[in-house]
């Protein structure tokens, strides 16, 4: 009896834990934003050197990306927005 009780309680940790390390991971993978963050960069450093063309318009994986001059003129404004959860990023960049 003792030794069913104790497969029983092992299985039942054993299910615990991995439904956690499976909402783990799976909350890594989906908020993962290194790719879009390493894209933008790129297109910050682009607008910096006037090597972005304005309006920009952009299919980036599975995220959108718009470029923009601002309304003084002065900055660009950059929006990425993710086409599955309609998550979004902004970035606004200074002109020197």
């Amino acid at each position: 009896m003792e030794t069913l009780v104790a497969t029983v309680l092992i299985v039942v940790v054993f299910m615990i834990s991995s439904m956690i390390l499976n909402n783990v991971f799976s909350n890594t993978v989906t908020s993962d934003k290194r790719a879009i963050d390493t894209r933008l960069n790129e297109l910050t450093y682009l607008a910096s050197h006037d090597k972005l063309k304005v309006p920009y318009q952009e299919d980036f994986k599975a995220w959108n990306i718009t470029a923009e001059l601002g309304t003084d003129k002065n900055h660009y404004l950059m929006i990425a927005t993710n086409q599955k959860n309609n998550r979004q990023i902004e970035s606004y960049i200074y002109a020197n």
